[in-house]
């Protein structure tokens, strides 16, 4: 059974940066693309990036040239680096990834990592 556990989420002020990880564990053969979803209070969940098997990448416009999402393919992980975080980006953070694991190829969340950004 693959499993995305999430973490590195916590509270930050603004300006401030945090840096999550999203490790992929169980009988994995290769991840293919990779993604940040976030979602407010009262919002629907949205994408913030994603990176492909072949490494490229798409932000939303909202996070572009603050986050930069990344992989380590050797350790099964994904990162979410974020930097200058303002009040609006509060939200649990949740990475989602397709997996092809042992019992076939699925898509896959991790459990959410709550990111509070306040004084």
């Amino acid at each position: 059974q693959v499993q995305l556990v999430e973490s590195g989420g916590g509270l930050v002020q603004p300006g401030g940066s945090l840096r999550l990880s999203c490790a992929a564990s169980g009988s994995i053969l290769s991840i293919y693309n990779a993604g940040w979803y976030r979602q407010a209070p009262g919002k629907q969940r949205e994408l913030v990036a994603v990176i492909t098997s072949g490494g490229s990448r798409n932000y939303a416009d909202s996070v572009k040239g603050r986050f930069t999402v990344s992989r380590d393919n050797a350790k099964n992980t994904v990162f979410l680096q974020m930097n200058d975080l303002k009040f609006e980006d509060t939200a649990v953070y949740y990475c989602n990834a397709g997996v092809w694991g042992a019992g076939g190829i699925g898509n896959y969340w991790g459990q959410g990592a709550q990111v509070t950004v306040s004084l």
